[in-house]
């Protein structure tokens, strides 16, 4: 490279990096929103998406969290991934909304120097700064700032920020320009003009996102008037930069007001959570986008249409589904809107109405034949949804078709396919066809997943073909597949229905060696010693049930082993499994209940003996526990009663765990929608309670004017069986081999209390905080806290928190020796 070259891409370099010049009159002009396209993600066992190849338009957002504290409030998921590109019309697109036009007075046109001095100051000093002292900063000035002052530097702050946005898309250009010059200097040169390059991106990186707390700190001050102008192009330039959380605050208070939001901050935000890898941003971008519609009076544009639909049925942790009402809305609004259906749109209605549990026929009906007066040929997902709907409303004439047409295609037939006939048949009462089909796909070399062998030896099972069943399923067990629990399950209950205990006992033993404790294997191994009259083991059976929590008991075991005490006349012990079950709120089978009242004559104290409604002691320390991780309370107007929300991820193999251990302990103050059936499998991961006035000292110490707060008394409750649960709720090990406690809600003098109960516990501790505080143990601290908790961690966990293991709990700093915004060290 000669020297006119390294001279030419050092300007471009240095222009690219220069600071941003005064900000004079703006007219709100957006910068363009960056744009990613989703990109599909394969099919799935449990879920077939959308078709791969599409050309879908979309309002494509980026997948990168949210900086700070944007996730404080809200779990982290797994989300589809996606891949940038940069789609001009789209920025233009974003440029075009109509917007209000803000005006800033030039600093020269201010009266005195005084001031004109002061605000450059302020400019130039505040963007360096973290939040304190940002605050202190302006908090000194309240004797001479006003609203336009302190608008003006909001204003710059945004150019800055701005200009950073744009430094961040040519990055990469940047670094092979950097690149070219770094070969052609002299070696004494390098390593100046690198370390300079160096600085001047971290310094963009880390610079403090000035804009929103000037603002924030604006609308603290009595002088300050509402300005819709500044707040929208605020909001906009937030939502852009993907601070969705911030973004959210100032759209709320633009309501609040009893303004409408401009149509580019709908857009802008609902693209802004489409953005964020975080749990609960679906949900927040479609309510979003439905007062976009309902409350504005708009006509979204189709790519944020087609943006949000894709996101809905793109979704991986198994609740697309759940969406179907959603979807629709948003197909109708593409209609009514008189905008192009895209091919994709019918595909993913349709298969979201296939997976719904009641199955709309003529929806389906009427959506295929819409894709073919358009001019859409059904394409091979299209034809798996249109199967998997016709299995569940055993429609075998009609998936025989789609079968035919499946046949005819030059594609392959994918695996599902063959499952769906095999489980229509099944419906329908003949069993050998769907042997038939599950022997043909062996002898065509078609692969043989877990799912066709799951359902093939489910259907077996049913039949009561125990020589089939076994044969398939030792060949399943043999080949090394996974999941094996399902298998055990139907193998059992057919030996339950057949009444061959010896067998079922044998295969309770082989599934306790290969598999986790479940609650389903085991109450059929109970179940079968009570009709047995085995009943010192299924007492046995039911105490290890009992005090395990990672199995736990429910109505199903209790009866059982009710059953069992009142056939042998075990008065006294029927009597306390009855207390339990009147504790618990189980409901009791009508034949035991005369049995009861024949037996044990009860029927004057089941009148009398009333239940009084508080948690035990064991209740009490896991709900600290709990709510330290990040458990919510909702109150009444009048703060009289109160209800805990559970929420558990989807996503996570220790919170899947977790929700069936809390469920059932606290079954009884569950309110009737949160209670599932005996199957664990349909367990809830969002539950609640009933409205109660108990929950008011928890409500009171935890949660403030809608805010979670650390009680002042903590150091008091922090046992073992509290941090176990903290651990397994709000925790996680990282790969580094740290375990971090995420303390939600807490300021820096509840983690000074927090480390001082600590170290009264001899456990050395760090604090930081990454968006939420952190608590950390390192080295032999942390195997000191896991000394301490195991004893209270669930058996089906321990491996996954366990400081030997590398694996995590929840999405969230790998490192603990990372840099962030504070770091505390206890002085143990």
């Amino acid at each position: 490279m000669n020297a006119s070259v390294y001279s030419a891409s050092f300007a471009v370099l240095k222009s690219a990096l220069a600071f941003p010049s005064p900000p004079l009159r703006l007219r709100h002009a957006p910068s363009s929103l960056p744009v990613r396209s989703f990109q599909t993600c394969p099919s799935s066992p449990t879920l077939l998406g959308p078709p791969r190849s599409s050309t879908l338009a979309t309002a494509q957002p980026l997948q990168q969290e949210e900086a700070s504290d944007e996730e404080e409030d809200l779990t982290e998921t797994v989300r589809p991934s996606v891949e940038p590109f940069h789609d001009v019309a789209a920025e233009r697109e974003i440029r075009s909304f109509p917007s209000p036009e803000l005006e800033v007075r030039e600093l020269e046109e201010l009266p005195e120097q005084w001031r004109r001095s002061k605000i450059a100051w302020l400019c130039k000093e505040l963007p360096s700064y973290k939040h304190s002292t940002f605050v202190r900063i302006l908090n000194a000035q309240r004797k001479w700032i006003t609203q336009d002052d302190a608008t003006y530097v909001a204003v710059h702050c945004m150019r800055i920020r701005e200009n950073e946005a744009s430094f961040r898309v040519s990055g990469s250009v940047h670094l092979q320009l950097a690149h070219d010059m770094f070969d052609c200097m002299p070696k004494s040169n390098k390593s100046l003009v690198w370390t300079l390059f160096t600085l001047l991106l971290s310094s963009r990186i880390d610079s403090v996102d000035g804009r929103f707390q000037v603002y924030k700190w604006m609308s603290q001050q009595h002088w300050f008037h509402f300005d819709f102008a500044l707040a929208t192009k605020l909001a906009d330039y937030l939502g852009k930069d993907r601070k969705f959380a911030k973004c959210r605050e100032i759209f709320d208070a633009i309501i609040n007001q009893g303004r409408v939001p401009s149509e580019s901050t709908f857009h802008i935000l609902t693209v802004a959570y489409l953005s964020a890898p975080v749990e609960g941003c679906l949900d927040e971008a479609c309510s979003v986008y439905n007062k976009m519609i309902q409350l504005g009076g708009y006509r979204p544009r189709l790519s944020l249409h087609n943006s949000l639909f894709r996101a809905l049925v793109s979704r991986a942790d198994g609740r697309a589904k759940y969406y179907l009402k959603q979807a629709e809305f948003i197909f109708h609004n593409i209609v009514t809107s008189e905008f192009e259906v895209h091919q994709d749109v019918y595909a993913g209605l349709i298969w979201l109405h296939s997976y719904q549990d009641t199955i709309d026929r003529e929806r389906i009906a009427d959506l295929r034949q819409e894709m073919k007066n358009a001019g859409f040929k059904e394409s091979t997902d299209v034809l798996i949804s249109i199967m998997r709907a016709c299995s569940k409303a055993d429609n075998v004439q009609e998936i025989e078709k789609t079968w035919l047409k499946l046949l005819e295609s030059d594609c392959g037939i994918p695996p599902k396919a063959f499952v769906y006939l095999m489980e229509v048949y099944a419906k329908v009462g003949e069993p050998m066809k769907s042997l038939e089909i599950f022997e043909g796909m062996k002898k065509q070399n078609e692969p043989v997943g877990s799912a066709a062998y799951l359902k093939i030896i489910e259907v077996m099972s049913k039949a009561e073909e125990i020589e089939i069943t076994e044969t398939i399923f030792d060949e399943y067990i043999g080949s090394g597949m996974k999941p094996v629990m399902p298998a055990f399950l139907s193998l059992m209950s057919m030996y339950f229905n057949l009444h061959l205990h010896d067998k079922l006992e044998i295969a309770f033993s082989q599934c306790a060696t290969r598999c986790c404790p479940n609650r389903s294997i085991y109450n059929l191994y109970l179940e079968s010693l009570v009709r047995v009259g085995s009943l010192e083991k299924a007492e046995g059976i039911f105490n290890e049930m009992h005090t395990n929590g990672t199995i736990g008991t429910n109505a199903r075991s209790c009866n059982a082993i009710l059953d069992g005490y009142l056939a042998s006349g075990e008065c006294a012990k029927a009597e306390k499994v009855y207390d339990i079950m009147r504790q618990k709120k189980y409901e009791i089978e009508p034949h035991s209940v005369e049995r009861l009242q024949e037996t044990l004559s009860l029927n004057r104290k089941m009148v009398k003996r009333k239940v009084s409604m508080k948690l035990d002691e064991e209740q009490r320390e896991i709900l600290v526990g709990l709510l330290l991780g990040g458990v919510r309370i909702e109150s009444d107007k009048e703060r009289r009663n109160h209800v805990i929300l559970f929420e558990f991820s989807e996503t996570s193999n220790i919170h899947s765990v977790l929700r069936v251990h809390i469920h059932e302990r606290f079954y009884e103050w569950l309110k009737l929608s949160s209670r599932s059936n005996d199957d664990d499998n349909e367990t809830p991961y969002r539950f609640s309670t009933i409205a109660h006035s108990y929950f008011g000292f928890f409500a009171d110490q935890f949660w403030l004017k809608g805010r979670l707060m650390t009680p002042k008394l903590i150091h008091r409750w922090l046992s073992a069986r509290v941090l176990a649960y903290w651990y397994m709720y709000g925790g996680l090990r990282s790969s580094s081999g740290d375990i971090l406690l995420r303390l939600k809600g807490g300021s820096r003098e509840d983690t000074e209390r927090i480390i001082r109960a600590f170290q009264a516990k001899s456990l050395g501790c760090r604090v930081k905080r990454k968006g939420v505080f952190w608590v950390g143990f390192q080295g032999t601290n942390a195997d000191m806290f896991w000394e301490l908790v195991e004893p209270y961690i669930l058996e089906s966990v321990k491996s996954l928190l366990v400081p030997d293991g590398c694996l995590l709990v929840n999405s969230k700093p790998d490192d603990f020796n990372s840099e962030s915004e504070t770091d505390e060290q206890s002085p143990h």
